[in-house]
């Protein structure tokens, strides 16, 4: 899996351009909200969606399995903290946050490398801290498409393998760690033109004391 985001990185950065997607937007404003000061960004990426929550006074640390993507986001501009790593191997550190935000990543596990990314990140909270993640939807164009893996879950194209969640679902993988909302966005294509948007779920946590 490694290998293959390191030799498609080029390509997919140039298809996703660096403006923030509508989910990381919703996020900052929801965070404001909290009064979240210190988040954590596992699969950061190149940062796209890291300085939007810079910009509004949040600091953010970052995860990222990719040294290319890494480099991009230094020689971008981005400087922050990005450990170099898979969020399968978390935690890096004993740090607590007062928000995780991911995006478009859980769905690229499987069961289990699921269930231990949600409670490394649940682990990595403050108590009253939120998790929020975003996730591809069954309603996205892809979902039943390729070779089936499992339960919801496809090989879409060779090396590229999702699961897709419903809010049956999330309930199921969530519930236990705080659940407060689920919603529902189309993130847009910001940068191709005539591209149509991919329906995401917006998943909401809260730890409790």
């Amino acid at each position: 899996m490694t290998e293959f985001w390191e030799s498609s990185f080029i390509e997919k950065q140039t298809m996703w351009g660096f403006e923030p997607t509508d989910s990381a937007i919703v996020t900052k404003d929801f965070f404001l909200e909290k009064n979240v000061k210190d988040i954590l960004i596992p699969g950061i990426g190149y940062g796209r969606n890291a300085k939007v929550f810079i910009d509004n006074g949040i600091k953010v640390t970052g995860i990222e399995i990719s040294k290319t993507a890494i480099d991009l986001a230094k020689d971008n501009g981005l400087d922050i903290s990005i450990l170099h790593g898979s969020v399968t191997d978390m935690p890096f550190d004993n740090k607590l946050y007062d928000g995780i935000f991911s995006h478009a990543l859980i769905h690229l596990l499987d069961n289990r490398e699921r269930e231990k990314f949600i409670q490394d990140c649940y682990d990595q909270l403050k108590p009253n801290g939120y998790l929020v993640f975003t996730t591809v939807s069954q309603k996205a164009p892809m979902f039943g498409k390729g070779k089936q893996l499992a339960k919801d879950y496809f090989e879409i194209m060779e090396g590229v393998k999702m699961y897709f969640y419903d809010a049956d679902s999330i309930k199921q993988d969530f519930e236990k760690y705080g659940l407060v909302e689920i919603s529902e966005i189309d993130e847009p294509n910001k940068n191709t033109k005539n591209a149509p948007p991919i329906h995401f779920l917006i998943i909401k946590c809260k730890k409790t004391s």
